[in-house]
């Protein structure tokens, strides 16, 4: 028997909020989350706002790019530039260090974020 867990769109700020190819820091309950508006792809993401590598809060503010060949966006932790997938959370600097990703959509200006 499969079990579906249903997600819970939580609205997070408005679109207007987070920097143009930048980042922004929310709080929901005890978490921090960060929100990136990656304007130069059209495209919206969200992870947990904690590096894992020396636990600061900082990702909101790291740098956003593309990685390798497959161009996967990703976002480098502004102190140690250890990189992580937009998408998928894994550390892309061979590190076992993986964040925490969270769908997002943009609706009539409102950035939602999914929660479990």
């Amino acid at each position: 028997m499969e079990t579906t867990i249903a997600l819970q769109w939580i609205l997070a700020c408005y679109a207007d909020d987070v920097p143009e190819n930048g980042g922004a820091c929310i709080k929901h309950g005890d978490e921090q989350i960060a929100i990136y508006n990656f304007k130069r792809r059209g495209e919206w993401y969200a992870t947990q706002n904690l590096c894992p590598h020396k636990q600061q809060m900082a990702l909101s503010r790291g740098m956003i790019g593309s990685s390798g060949e497959t161009c996967e966006p990703k976002v480098a932790c502004p102190f140690h530039k250890k990189t992580f997938s937009l998408l998928t959370g894994a550390c892309l600097t061979g590190d076992e260090c993986n964040i925490k990703t969270y769908p997002v959509k943009v609706d009539e200006g409102r950035v939602y974020i999914g929660i479990m």
